[in-house]
């Protein structure tokens, strides 16, 4: 039988999120002989090449898109299906891209851990629900998608539970995100109470309900289905709330610097493609519900997150927070975008950032891995990951700074890199956006080129404390180290994953992103018009101010003339994170245990009280019941009782069957009624 030809993409598409699920599955029943990775890694790759196919077949042309009868609940019947267009296959191409060098290094940098079984049941499970996610043709399946990646997640960030430090940052991560799924079931729960549907594409397709300019009404007005613009409005905020939590916004980011107790790969992942970048993409998914109002709130939460992360991010000393706060600010970049209208630009640079935020966080792992052996063959007691304990690394792991470089370079966008092209592209469009806004709008533009500038300054720090100057740790300093470039199992992906933060995985044109095969396949009308010279000015601005901040990283760290104090106000803001975390603890925290000290001392002295009290009243009435049972009722029958038995007694005496004795009892008795006729008539 031959199969229709939408059918084939289709079926690769379902074996790319199947493979990894199966995967899971195998390696949850092998148990611990699942330690060489072997099922996790081949169903990863099979998934790569199913994706290739899916992507092929399907980018550039008609969407497909196929349902199945799902459940019915009354009359209502709800269905399941894949949705197959351009946004979908490159996001199920890009998480499988990125998900097979993080399995394949993870061979070499997990190894000998004694619970790598775990591990790889995890890694599959959360590959498996992130390519779910984002094929899934309505709200409810991509719910369900969404949970299992905050599970998956959850399992992976504590996944060394022995560490106190690891259980606490998976439960926050999992608190947290349980904030932003509120929001995401109040949204799809508005959306079906006016529409009756959750189907994606028949809500924001090309001929979905919002497709018009009838889905931008005005205040006041109402939508297909009588369901008024307010509520749209709040349906908007409501998904926002989602993804504030699931990409990190601020004020929700906490969870994921606290997330870094992970294994280093796990953090590459969640970095890359998969938990953060979900958020993004709910907000790509569904952006034809996003009113103007909602736009400008995104974006001024994305500009407030990128400016606040980058400034965390300028004077921590844990390399792995260093990237994490990065990521959370090249995050609020992708929420501008996606503010400004211009979802495409987003994805653009959440699939640049997705490539070389995955080797930065490679590279930082083979740095604490070398460290770490280092470490415990001299027993120094030092922290692997903080980078005051580095220095000159360069000279011992050559392939880990020379792709560490490059990746620096793609975050900061400097020419010939893939962020480069995504990043000044943002930046352009924020200009261009800016221009047609009154009032603060005209400041987020301004801060997210100030916010380049940060990033380029910690990254650099970063590379400066790592790989240049003279050697922290004495037995660094001495010669005695036996440092370098890990095996090809960590090295290889590296490799891989440098050359794709390069321009030609994009483009063959590395300073003009108007050629960009990404952006020519995800086609949206500009909400504004383009202003050729920011084109110029905006790029050679932020390469030459990438450069001056360059010089003065090097001459501050690698010279050693810093000239700045630690002990300042900001410089305390900076390193001890805004204090937010102790804020949390204590206003959010603090008045969660205080309010349920208070619900447990009404619990304790109201409610056990009012039961108690319940309990002794009737224990009294019972005891007073008793009482006059025993004293009154049943004397009251034994006095009767008693009295009957007296009288008996009384009767049964004069009963002696003596004749002489019944008439001496006679004669008394006539003797008696004479005296008392007597008597009386006397």
């Amino acid at each position: 039988m031959t199969l229709p030809t939408p059918t084939y993409p289709l079926l690769a598409a379902l074996a790319t999120v199947l493979l990894p699920f199966i995967g899971f599955l195998l390696s949850a029943i092998a148990g611990r002989r699942a330690k060489s990775g072997a099922i996790s890694i081949t169903a990863i790759a099979l998934s790569v090449v199913a994706a290739g196919y899916t992507f092929a077949n399907v980018w550039g042309g008609e969407p497909i898109h196929i349902q199945w009868r799902w459940f019915t609940i009354g009359e209502q019947a709800f269905h399941v299906g894949l949705l197959l267009d351009n946004m979908a296959v490159l996001m199920l191409l890009l998480v499988s891209v990125v998900a097979l060098p993080v399995h394949i290094y993870s061979v070499a940098y997990m190894k000998g851990d004694p619970g790598i079984h775990r591990y790889w049941t995890f890694l599959s499970l959360f590959c498996a629900a992130m390519l779910g996610l984002v094929i899934a043709d309505n709200l409810l399946l991509m719910y369900v998608c969404w949970e299992i990646v905050g599970f998956a997640s959850y399992l992976l960030i504590g996944f060394w539970f022995t560490k106190d430090a690891a259980v606490q940052a998976n439960k926050r991560a999992f608190i947290i995100n349980r904030i932003g799924d509120i929001g995401f079931l109040i949204g799809f729960a508005i959306l079906y109470a006016g529409f009756g549907t959750l189907d994606i594409n028949a809500l924001f397709g090309p001929q979905g309900l919002f497709a018009t300019a009838a889905g931008a009404s005005t205040a006041g007005s109402t939508l297909h289905g009588g369901l008024p613009a307010g509520w749209i409005t709040a349906a908007g905020l409501a998904f926002s709330l989602g993804a504030m939590a699931k990409s990190a916004q601020f004020p929700l980011h906490v969870w994921l610097p606290a997330a870094m107790e992970g294994p280093t790969s796990v953090s590459s992942l969640i970095h890359a493609a998969t938990m953060v970048a979900a958020g993004v993409f709910l907000l790509a998914r569904i952006f034809p519900v996003f009113d103007d109002t909602v736009l400008l709130v995104i974006a001024a939460t994305g500009t407030v997150t990128a400016l606040i992360a980058a400034y965390f991010a300028l004077t921590q000393f844990d390399i792995k927070k260093i990237l994490a706060f990065s990521t959370v600010s090249q995050l609020g970049f992708m929420m501008v975008g996606i503010g400004i209208g211009l979802y495409p630009i987003a994805l653009f640079h959440l699939a640049t950032h997705a490539f070389f935020k995955c080797l930065l966080f490679l590279c930082a792992g083979a740095v604490i891995h070398e460290m770490q052996h280092f470490n415990d063959k001299h027993r120094l007691g030092i922290d692997p990951q903080d980078i005051r304990n580095m220095g000159g690394l360069r000279r011992y792991m050559p392939v880990t700074f020379a792709t560490m470089l490059i990746a620096s370079l793609a975050l900061v966008g400097f020419p010939l890199t893939s962020g480069y092209l995504s990043k000044d592209a943002l930046l352009v469009h924020a200009f261009e956006w800016a221009a047609l806004h009154q009032g603060a709008a005209h400041i987020i533009p301004y801060v997210l080129a100030f916010v380049s500038v940060l990033t380029s300054f910690y990254i650099f720090r970063l590379l400066a404390k790592v790989f240049f100057g003279t050697a922290a740790t004495p037995a660094l300093a001495n010669g005695q180290a036996k440092l370098h470039d890990p095996a090809v199992w960590m090295t290889g992906p590296m490799l891989v994953l440098a050359v794709c933060s390069l321009f030609p995985l994009f483009t063959f044109h590395p300073l003009n992103d108007g050629h960009v095969w990404l952006l020519q396949g995800l086609v949206v009308t500009k909400p504004f018009a383009s202003l050729p010279m920011l084109h110029l000015a905006i790029p050679t601005g932020s390469a030459l101010a990438t450069v001056a901040v360059a010089l003065l990283v090097w001459r501050w760290y690698v010279k050693g003339t810093y000239a700045l104090k630690t002990d300042g106000l900001l410089y305390r803001l900076s390193f001890h994170q805004g204090y937010l975390d102790g804020m949390y603890d204590r206003f959010v925290v603090g008045t969660v245990l205080r309010f349920a000290g208070a619900l447990r001392w009404v619990d304790t002295y109201v409610v056990d009280g009012l039961v108690h009290g319940f309990t002794a009243l009737g224990r009294s009435l019972a005891a007073a019941a008793g009482w006059v049972d025993q004293r009154i009722v049943d004397g009251l029958v034994r006095l009767i009782g008693k009295l009957a038995w007296g009288l008996g007694n009384v009767v049964r005496r004069t009963q002696t069957g003596r004749l002489q004795g019944y008439f001496s009892t006679l004669f008394l008795l006539i003797l008696v009624i004479l005296l008392y006729h007597m008597i009386v008539q006397a």
